[in-house]
């Protein structure tokens, strides 16, 4: 009777969907079109964003900017916070025509932006949530997801990608729910699907994923479901996102941060803040006529900063996601298991040549660093393990680390229930506009949002309507996959050995994809380091990170900092935190030439980067034994 009443509220919803998926995503082509004057904008943006002989202004002229704002000449919107959300509205405003500045306390994606689970996707959960609860605001949230899923691909190809995931299923009722149910989740995408869901028998499953097991406590695998979500490179991704803003004309500087707000006589309206740049200690002030709070789960220390009684809109929880060698999973097939032996969802995705395992979802504190705990990292390699014809060892985890959600509640609301994985946008001090929660995949509609409520708060006057649903970020514009191949045949990576012998090696297939996917057009500009200025060595053995890489991105990507590179430009941090680790010394070397550090910030440099690694909790640093995973 249960499993009645489960096809019948299926049959419901697929009928909703099935009536709304061709209605419920706008048309972003036609209404451009529509949009008359707004074309010259985005126009003038795309050529600035695209035009391969334009850098990023150093961050000097970005400092400069800010500091030249004033209260008779303010700028329209400064931001504070430099992840995804806020990056996202620095570029809509910036595309719009409006003056924006960009203050992000530590670096770029530093928070929740870089520690996500590298998906871009609709929802499934929140799918099979909208079923049986008959609830269609849960159905608008996946619609939602799943049009931006597809533009966040499109507008970022280099950084994202497709990604099929298989779903085991061992007995036969599980085959007819999850294809139904996943079926159901092409249809909600409409024209923006990535590929149709099918499925595979046990065979041709454990052929595409070799480790998967082919029993689980008795139950015989039956077959397996595989469905397509997105992938991406997320702090690469939020650093792009700061780059193109740059480049729009917005005014972006990161270590650098808010001590206080500026409010108007009488009204008592925010009309800026008072700036600490952390690299030299210097204090400004920025005048704008409406300030945006992305501080993502630090959003109510920021609004407490303006108003004490302030009342808390962020319910923090906690997802810790493990690296494994790249063998526990094969390159392009995820595994999702949507409900294990405790109710919680776990996954493995190949990820940047390893593996991913997660995640957790529990109650935590807000805190600059999150740790993962051992009892989490067990939870990950105890659920896997299930699942796996392959030993699952703690001494294989390569890195560890934890990310706080910022769950938002609306501070109107009368009671906690709402409670939500969808985000919130509130002026509940004149002149302070606050965004947060969401998740990465719909960034672009919450900054959208965001930038509306700033020109309603701040009346302003703005060139056009948003731009950003079909505007290519810096490096897309003109990259497709092969491009790898013109720095493979037209390059080479010079090395300079232990002894000072400048020695030419191979521009090999592997350091030229992940050039072309990490920088996009821009590719060429790392090459031309690694090959004129004999940077073409790799910084740690088994990866194809250059150190070409990090005299680019200290020149026209803003990283200030090792751990700037390693956690953000670079993914090493999350990678490999023992190799992170042995290419400390050599990144510093480069970085103290390219921004002249004196011997003081260079040690200080050095404890700093091996304080943040001790955070990643690989198998070198929080051993663990149990008898299962020795």
């Amino acid at each position: 009777m249960a499993a009645l009443l489960r096809f019948r509220r299926i049959g419901a919803v697929v009928a909703v969907a099935g009536a709304a998926a061709y209605v419920a995503i706008p048309n972003y082509g036609t209404a451009f079109s529509d949009r008359g004057a707004s074309a010259d904008a985005f126009a003038a943006a795309k050529h600035r964003i695209s035009d391969s002989s334009l850098y990023v202004p150093q961050r000097a002229s970005h400092e400069s900017a800010l500091i030249g704002s004033t209260a008779n000449n303010p700028l329209d919107v400064l931001v504070i916070g430099g992840g995804a959300t806020g990056c996202g509205v620095a570029l809509d405003a910036a595309t719009r025509g409006l003056r924006v500045g960009l203050i992000e306390r530590e670096d770029f994606s530093s928070g929740t932006s870089s520690r996500s689970t590298k998906l871009i996707h609709g929802g499934v959960r929140y799918l099979e949530k909208a079923v049986f609860n008959l609830d269609y605001g849960q159905l608008k949230l996946v619609f939602h997801a799943l049009a931006e899923r597809k533009q966040v691909i499109d507008n970022a190809h280099h950084l994202c990608h497709s990604l099929p995931c298989m779903t085991p299923c061992f007995n036969w009722f599980e085959v007819i729910y999850y294809w139904a149910g996943l079926k159901m989740y092409d249809l909600v995408a409409g024209r923006r699907l990535l590929h149709l869901s099918r499925y595979y028998s046990a065979d041709e499953s454990v052929e595409l994923f070799p480790t998967l097991a082919r029993s689980v406590k008795d139950k015989s695998l039956k077959g397996t479901v595989v469905y397509f979500d997105g992938q991406m490179n997320d702090s690469r991704l939020n650093v792009a996102l700061a780059c193109t803003a740059a480049l729009a004309g917005a005014a972006v500087l990161n270590h650098a941060e808010v001590v206080s707000f500026h409010r108007e006589e009488g009204t008592n309206r925010v009309r800026g803040a008072r700036i600490k740049n952390h690299l030299s200690g210097n204090e400004f002030d920025v005048y704008a006529k409406v300030v945006v709070n992305a501080t993502g789960p630090f959003c109510d220390s920021v609004r407490k900063m303006a108003q004490n009684d302030a009342k808390p809109m962020i319910c923090p929880s906690s997802g810790v996601h493990v690296v494994l060698p790249d063998y526990y999973s094969p390159e392009g097939m995820g595994l999702i298991v949507p409900k294990t032996k405790d109710g919680r969802v776990i996954f493995m995705l190949p990820w940047l040549g390893r593996t991913i395992a997660g995640t957790t979802d529990s109650n935590t504190t807000i805190t600059m660093l999150p740790e993962p705990h051992e009892d989490e990292i067990e939870f990950i390699l105890d659920a896997i393990s299930d699942y796996l014809n392959v030993k699952v060892r703690r001494i294989d985890v390569l890195s560890a680390w934890s990310g706080i959600r910022p769950l938002a509640i609306d501070p109107k609301a009368k009671s906690t229930e709402s409670i939500s994985r969808d985000h919130v946008v509130c002026e509940d001090l004149p002149g302070l506009i606050t965004i947060t929660g969401g998740k990465w995949t719909t960034y672009r509609s919450m900054a959208e949002d965001a930038v509306d409520a700033a020109i309603k708060s701040g009346k302003l006057i703005h060139a056009s309507q948003c731009v950003t649903h079909q505007l290519k970020l810096v490096g897309a514009d003109g990259w497709d996959p092969s491009s790898f191949t013109i720095l493979a045949q037209q390059y080479v990576r010079m090395k300079k050995s232990n002894s000072g012998k400048i020695v030419p090696g191979v521009m090999d297939t592997a350091a030229a994809k992940h050039l072309s996917h990490a920088y996009g057009t821009l590719a060429e500009r790392v090459a031309s380091i690694a090959q004129n200025e004999n940077m073409g060595k790799r910084l740690a053995h088994g990866y194809p990170v250059l150190e070409a890489e990090v005299a680019y991105c200290a020149r026209h990507e803003f990283c200030e900092t090792v751990v700037d590179f390693l956690a953000r430009r670079s993914r090493l941090a999350f990678l490999d935190t023992n190799a992170a680790g042995r290419a400390v010394p050599r990144i510093i070397e480069i970085l103290a030439g390219e921004h002249k550090w004196d011997k003081r910030r260079q040690k200080e440099e050095l404890l700093k980067a091996h304080e943040f690694l001790e955070t990643f909790k690989s198998s070198k640093n929080a051993r663990f034994h149990d008898g299962k995973h020795k």
